[in-house]
């Protein structure tokens, strides 16, 4: 399955990551699945509070 999205390295706290895991399997999501989730989210309050975010879609 291909996919567009970017790959990298992200470091939790140990208890943040188990917290994270816990709320993915309530929510049926993997727990990338849950943390892109909650970025997704915290970007739309960002942006409701701030404006949209402008960037150059080609980088």
């Amino acid at each position: 399955m291909a996919t567009n999205k970017k790959v990298f390295t992200l470091r939790l706290e140990e208890n943040n990551f188990e917290k994270i895991k816990i709320i993915a399997e309530k929510n049926k999501r993997s727990i990338a699945m849950q943390i892109e989730y909650l970025i997704e989210q915290h970007i739309e309050k960002y942006e409701k509070e701030n404006g949209t975010i402008q960037f150059d879609s080609e980088n």
